[in-house]
Formats: C-alpha cells, structure tokens, sequence
C-alpha cells in the first residue's frame, strides 16, 4: 500500500483525500458528500440523506492534530476536543479502512441539474473496449449540433480506475426534466440522446454498445441514470476500492486527446498516490 495512506501510521485515506480537497472545491461547491466504506464483512456508505450533509469545504478542518487523534484515540475518547465537522468527517471517514469518495452529482435534493452524467459500464469487455468507447462517444457529443444549441456546457472525462466517466458540465442549470426529455432511455425512446449515441458508437467501435442502467456481460452500457438529483458520483483522485485490502485503480481526469492513445490503459494502470500527488497540477488543470 501506498505511503500516503499511512502517514498516520494505521491506514488513513483522510489525509490524502483532505491534500486532493482544494482542487476539487469549484466542481464539488455546494454538493454533498459521500462515502462508501469498505470493510472485510460489510460496506457502508454514507451521504446526506441519511447524516447530516458534507461538503467539501469542510475538508479545511483536517489538520495534524485532528489526523493524530484519529490515529491514537476512538472518537468517544477525544470526541470534547473535535469540532462538530471533524466529528462529522469521522463517521463520514473512518480511520483503518479503505474508502471510495464519492458525492452527490446534482445535489441529494432539488428540481435543476447543472452536470449531464453518463457512466461507461463495461462487465466481459476491456477496459481498452470502455476507452474506445468513451473516445468515440466524447466526439459524437462535441459534434452533435442539436444538443448544443440546446445547452452550453464544457466536457469532463474521468478514468474511473475501471471504466470511464463523461460529464457535460452545463453552464447555466435546468429543469431536471430535460433528462427525462432527452436523456433517458427504455421503450419507445429509441430516439433520445443517449439511445441514438450508442448506436453510432456502437456502428463505429464495432462493439455492443447500448443505452440503459442493466448490466449486461457482452455489452458496453452508456448509463445516463446517476444524472437526477439524488444520485452519486464518483470524485475525481477517489480511490477506486476492489475489495477490503485491494486499491484496484485511482480516479483521475483525462483530456480527449489522450483519449486517443491506444496505449492509454496500461499508462493509467501505473498510476499510484505518490505519481498522482506529486503530478496533480497537472490533473488539476483538466478539471473545471
């Protein structure tokens, strides 16, 4: 494991996830955070909906003292000398486990979006396939001159560590009925957005690609679902969880460029917390 999740001595995603934090803080402005906690018998996540809500400002509250007493004590013991969001990141953010970080994509309530999601799931097919896919996808939309004289937005692409991640991030919000206007898909909606894209991408990758939220073994799924509110999305820099004791992958922006490179997998696939930190300029200057 990394050395930037034991810098507590124990196992403590907390301190990498508060240094990624203040790039993050203009794309995840006002929405609440998430958490999936992975453990050896169980997996908890928790959000907004269910505690009281995060957010990612209050990722400031993580200092030397605070990560010290997450490493010496159980809450109960130092609980009088935490402020009520360092309580709060605790339960959000427990000491000695792995844990995805994720957040609510266009916010836990409300009636506009701001973010179009589209996750690229892959089951049976590689993770090369997902990139193809995502790379011929990503053209057809920046080419789909109906959909921009209907929105203004600016393309995000993230490597989730398994597949890909394509937001259209809109400069103004909408009505969340335009998703179920023009996103959605399923029965007699063959000619929405999403359906007619993984068609295209489908002639032109030769790959199953379909529009839907099931998953299907022989087939790329362009998942569109996650976009209401209420639904989650994965950060950008969360790990990307296998199992209890298994970091499978880092979530990290790509530019459609390197989309492009055939070789692109096996670079990504080398990616580590140190190569991350140490690069995040980088990566940070292709998020919005």
């Amino acid at each position: 494991m990394s050395d930037l999740l034991h810098q507590y001595w124990n196992l403590d995603v907390l301190w990498r996830y508060s240094k990624v934090a203040p790039y993050l803080k203009k794309l995840l402005k006002k929405k609440e955070i998430a958490s999936k906690i992975v453990g050896e018998k169980f997996v908890l996540l928790k959000r907004g909906t269910q505690n009281a809500p995060l957010f990612i400002d209050d990722f400031k509250e993580i200092d030397d003292k605070y990560l010290q007493l997450r490493a010496k004590h159980h809450l109960d013991e130092v609980k009088d000398q935490l402020t009520p969001k360092q309580v709060l990141l605790r339960q959000y953010f427990v000491p000695r486990k792995l844990i995805n970080f994720f957040y609510a994509c266009n916010n836990e309530y409300g009636n506009t979006i701001d973010r179009i999601f589209i996750d690229i799931d892959r089951q049976t097919n590689s993770a090369d396939d997902a990139r193809k896919v995502a790379s011929e996808l990503i053209k057809k939309i920046l080419s789909d001159k109906q959909l921009t004289k209907l929105i203004g937005y600016k393309p995000l692409i993230l490597r989730t560590g398994a597949s890909f991640h394509i937001y259209l991030l809109l400069k103004k919000p909408i009505d969340h009925a335009f998703y179920d206007s023009y996103l959605s898909y399923g029965k007699g909606k063959e000619q929405s957005f999403t359906s007619r894209r993984a068609a295209e991408v489908s002639t032109a990758t030769k790959l199953n690609v379909l529009a839907g939220h099931e998953r299907k073994k022989w087939a790329i799924i362009l998942d569109t679902s996650n976009t209401p509110p209420g639904k989650l999305a994965r950060c950008p820099f969360s790990l990307h969880i296998k199992d209890s004791k298994t970091i499978d992958g880092i979530c990290v922006p790509v530019s459609q460029e390197k989309l492009a490179d055939p070789k692109l997998i096996s670079k990504l696939q080398k990616l580590t917390p140190e190569i991350i930190r140490k690069n995040i300029d980088h990566y940070a200057s292709l998020l919005p």
